[in-house]
């Protein structure tokens, strides 16, 4: 009785539409990727450029998701949200019909900033809905279903472009039911009061400004970028070193994803509330991600790799909630969206800048520099937690 009371209730609908709202944007880059070497051949593509085709993307939505943040607290995160959901079906099916990497780039860009968007109204929502160990929690439900449909997209955009690549970009269709079904549950949104927003930017300034949200901001984009040094690169090792197939790499990355999924639905929170503050559970989830990134050039035995893996992705899922509701804390309610919008661009810029700063050491000192790199970051931005936690006491 009490389930179907759940299941009926508006608010529980909401938030079933806001995660797979957010499912959506994860998918934006993962379903290029198991399609990409067809792309490549079919089109025969520049192969110095045809990598642009998975990162574009995550540049226009670093680049939009603050404009579209700040849009939303100014005209409504509903008005942003259901717009940006049919933009987002719309370009990502027209990649279908770019025959050259000029006209694909402009696609990648397009979808990137209406994912870019769907991720500003869908986060700013979150943040305004709940408050508190609430929405600390949600938070974390959220990172655990863009976790899980990290692992999802990927095999179904591999499974549904098997014969065809053209087939794998008709998922981003996915945006029309889901723009129907969320103009049902959010038929309103309450009004801010204060104004904040595009006319008045001389309020948000102060605010991200702050030398604490800058570092969150920065912390943001560590965590993508050390992520995606795994993504990007662990698969090239286990290739060279032990022969794995995609299918033993699929595996690896969905435990990682799968680690994340788990502990930032139910470990992220409980760790900050044991730890009596949130900045110690991030320096702890940097700290086991750097730890557990260090020991993959000395990884050759399947058994032991598989549990690392999981361990990374749990250091992942500690870290992502927790800067989120950290970041929450630090922003008035009628910016709230815009402050959050922001971090999710720093997020992005994170994952854009992965291949500019390890591909260059990967090339000219070799792979194992990459994953010493990246647990260096890590490392660093723990110390650099541990550090802010000292000189603001508990606030955090």
């Amino acid at each position: 009785m009490n389930l179907a009371k759940l299941f009926a209730s508006k608010r529980f609908r909401q938030l079933l539409v806001l995660l797979a709202a957010g499912g959506l944007t994860t998918m934006t880059g993962s379903v290029v990727t198991p399609v990409f070497p067809e792309i490549v051949r079919d089109l025969q593509l520049d192969r110095s450029w045809a990598g642009m085709l998975t990162s574009t993307h995550a540049l226009t939505t670093a680049l939009f998701t603050p404009v579209f943040g700040i849009l939303a607290d100014r005209v409504g995160k509903r008005t942003v949200m259901l717009p940006a959901l049919l933009c987002y079906a719309l370009f990502g099916v027209a990649t279908i019909f770019m025959t050259t990497l000029p006209t694909l780039l402009l696609m990648r860009g397009l979808i990137g900033a209406a994912s870019g968007a769907v991720a500003a109204a869908t986060i700013g929502l979150l943040g305004t809905m709940y408050e508190g160990d609430e929405r600390s929690r949600i938070l974390g439900f959220a990172t655990s279903a863009m976790t899980t449909a990290a692992i999802i997209f990927p095999l179904l955009g591999g499974w549904v472009g098997r014969n065809q690549w053209q087939h794998a970009f008709y998922l981003y269709l996915l945006g029309i039911p889901l723009m129907a079904i969320a103009a049902l549950v959010f038929r309103e949104e309450p009004r801010n009061t204060s104004g904040a927003g595009l006319s008045d930017t001389g309020g948000l300034l102060p605010v991200v400004r702050q030398p604490s949200v800058l570092m969150i901001y920065f912390f943001l984009a560590a965590a993508a970028l050390v992520m995606q040094a795994t993504v990007a690169y662990a698969p090239i090792y286990l290739k060279e070193t032990i022969g794995a197939d995609p299918a033993l790499n699929g595996v690896v990355l969905g435990l990682r994803a799968a680690g994340a999924a788990v502990s930032s639905a139910v470990l992220a929170s409980r760790l900050a509330r044991r730890l009596n503050n949130r900045r110690g559970a991030i320096a702890l989830g940097f700290c086991l991600m750097g730890l557990t990134i260090a020991t993959i050039p000395s990884l050759t035995q399947i058994f032991v790799i598989l549990p690392v893996a999981a361990l990374f992705g749990a250091g992942f899922g500690i870290i992502t909630p927790n800067l989120y509701d950290l970041l929450a804390d630090q922003a008035p309610a009628e910016l709230r969206a815009s402050v959050l919008a922001i971090g999710t661009g720093f997020n992005s810029l994170g994952l854009f800048s992965a291949p500019l700063l390890l591909g260059p050491i990967w090339k000219n000192v070799g792979l194992p520099s990459v994953f010493y790199l990246a647990a260096a970051i890590a490392l660093l931005v723990s110390l650099l937690s541990l550090r802010r936690e000292r000189k603001l006491g508990t606030r955090g």
